[in-house]
């Protein structure tokens, strides 16, 4: 997987769209702030999405977007709990484990989201379905694609305001990845995209 050609996309992508963005994720970051992270989850559903199409279509995100995938509310919470709940449990335990665990949700579901948006998944399809795409070879791929995204947060979260810039850009840098790994789907997938509005611009 050429990530060099990956990281250029999101770059040029974010720098493209950059005012509707940031604007995008200071409101979401609001949201999330004032809904006590009930928001969260949902939001984050809405924001892929809405960079998903700006990737696919060059269509320009939108801060109603964040609020687009209500419909997935209850099985994003649900399982945003569960996450935060494992995690806990880890660093409870040792922070090493705390690190692994949500290192390990990271690379496991990270294209969870997009499918439940872009294919219509359920959330146990998507994530039985984020497992496989993760798995395929070379493995190593998606060990680098989890670390790079991790770290483009860390950087971002660590210097102040850069967030606003980080979020988007890891998102572009994991949706140009997902694309990329569609173009090998599966029969799950496969079936899936017949009941997506989305199928037909499919790169």
């Amino acid at each position: 997987m050429d990530f060099k050609e990956h990281l250029k996309i999101a770059w040029e992508h974010t720098l493209q769209f950059i005012v509707p963005v940031i604007l995008l994720t200071l409101v979401q970051m609001i949201v999330i702030t004032f809904s006590l992270g009930i928001m969260a989850p949902v939001t984050t559903a809405g924001y892929m999405q809405s960079l998903l199409l700006a990737l696919r279509e060059g269509r320009e995100p939108k801060i109603g977007d964040l609020f687009s995938e209500m419909r997935l509310f209850l099985p994003l919470f649900a399982f945003g709990i569960l996450a935060v709940l494992v995690t806990l449990l880890g660093f409870v335990l040792l922070v090493v484990p705390g690190f692994f665990v949500a290192g390990f949700l990271v690379f496991s579901t990270i294209y969870m989201i997009p499918l439940m948006t872009d294919r219509n998944m359920s959330l146990f399809d998507a994530i039985k379905e984020s497992w496989n795409m993760a798995l395929r070879k070379p493995l190593t791929d998606q060990f680098v694609l989890t670390v790079l995204y991790l770290l483009i947060l860390s950087i971002g979260g660590s210097i102040p305001l850069a967030l606003v810039f980080a979020q988007p850009l890891a998102t572009f840098f994991v949706l140009s990845v997902y694309k990329e790994r569609l173009q090998s789907k599966r029969p799950a997938i496969e079936q899936s995209s017949t009941t997506s509005p989305l199928s037909d611009h499919e790169a």
